[in-house]
């Protein structure tokens, strides 16, 4: 199989060079034209995944079927305004992404279709997919509480609600409302607990922070490992990637904090997740082909290959827990529909703003 990486070029024919390449890589930083598939042995996928997190499922993908893919990655809303931009004459096929917030808007922007299959259904846990079949999650990563092992005990943690409580003042790291995943997180805690009260719970958690919202994830757990704060609200598979990082440092870090499952007892929610995951575009003119595809993703083999590679929970029940967590044990996860995380982060991110979270 040769697979060949194209920059900066100004127009590429699919027809043309895919008889001498199965996969073709493209970046959205070239300026280059994708024309639609001349054959149902062929589809086009849009991702917001690195090329490393999913070319090579792709890869076995075509080796397994022999339907060939074109693949463009890219950021996840730069991807999302080239679908409306293209709108129905879209070359995209599959609309890959993180977050079931960037999911709920491709839905709403109207370049996704619905998929009828009972299989899926079957496979899929009814909260890990729209409630109208737009999308299926892929993958499972848990926004939970990191806390440093040398000044902060277990059992002086409970659930989201209580990071708001005296004694957490001054000592949490968290990054900034601008972030997807705590836009969701938001929008799950005013689904489960009201407008209200969730927020009164913001306006009192800007005072838990220890220092102004900056950088991703892991700059948190560095942090916190750091001693600039003692918390730190992190997606697992971040520190899933740090105790298995080829730096010392990180690795390091990830040695001084401990992971805490949030809202676990009887009756409480469970810890909120989120996903990666997949939708067959409006446009697509190979929809058996894309739905295809989406059956191969959530495949053991591709489930394991998710969870051994990207610290991520699978989706499908049975497969084995990501290795760098395991000994984090299973948890409580959050069964509410991930659809109403987009349906709420607009109310979200203006909660967030009226709180102060920068």
């Amino acid at each position: 199989m040769t697979i060949s990486l194209l920059k900066n070029v100004s127009a590429v024919k699919t027809s043309t060079f895919l008889r001498n390449s199965t996969i073709a890589l493209l970046t959205l930083s070239s300026v280059f034209t994708i024309t639609a598939h001349g054959s149902d042995n062929e589809i086009n996928v849009y991702s917001a995944r690195k090329e490393a997190l999913i070319l090579p499922l792709l890869e076995k993908f075509t080796k397994q079927t022999g339907i060939e893919v074109n693949l463009v990655t890219g950021k996840a809303d730069a991807l999302l305004q080239r679908l409306r931009a293209e709108g129905k004459r879209s070359p995209a096929d599959v609309f890959i992404t993180v977050d079931a917030g960037r999911l709920y808007r491709a839905k709403a922007a109207g370049v996704l279709q619905p998929i009828s299959d009972s299989s899926l259904d079957t496979k899929v846990p009814a909260h890990l997919k729209d409630k109208d079949d737009y999308w299926y999650a892929l993958s499972q990563r848990a926004r939970v509480i990191f806390y440093a092992l040398d000044r902060v005990k277990p059992a002086e943690l409970s659930s989201y609600e209580d990071l708001t409580a005296a004694k957490w003042k001054n000592r949490i790291c968290i990054r900034s409302s601008n972030n997807i995943y705590n836009q969701s997180l938001v929008a799950s805690m005013i689904e489960v607990n009201g407008v209200e009260k969730t927020q009164d719970w913001l306006n009192n958690l800007i005072n838990s922070f220890a220092r102004p919202p900056v950088g991703g994830d892991r700059d948190q757990l560095k942090a916190a490992a750091a001693g600039q704060c003692d918390l730190a609200i992190a997606n697992t598979y971040y520190f899933g990637h740090m105790i298995n990082s080829n730096k010392t440092d990180e690795r390091e870090a990830a040695a001084k904090l401990g992971l805490f499952w949030p809202n676990q007892g009887d009756g409480a929610r469970g810890a909120h997740v989120n996903v990666s995951g997949i939708g067959v575009t409006k446009s697509s003119s190979n929809k058996e082909a894309a739905i295809q595809l989406i059956h191969f993703l959530l495949s053991d083999e591709s489930q394991t290959w998710y969870a051994e590679v990207n610290n991520e929970y699978p989706v499908v029940e049975g497969i084995a827990f990501p290795k760098a967590l395991k000994k984090y044990g299973t948890f409580k996860a959050d069964s509410l529909n991930l659809t109403v995380l987009g349906e709420n982060n607009r109310q979200a991110v203006e909660m967030m703003d009226k709180a102060g979270w920068k």
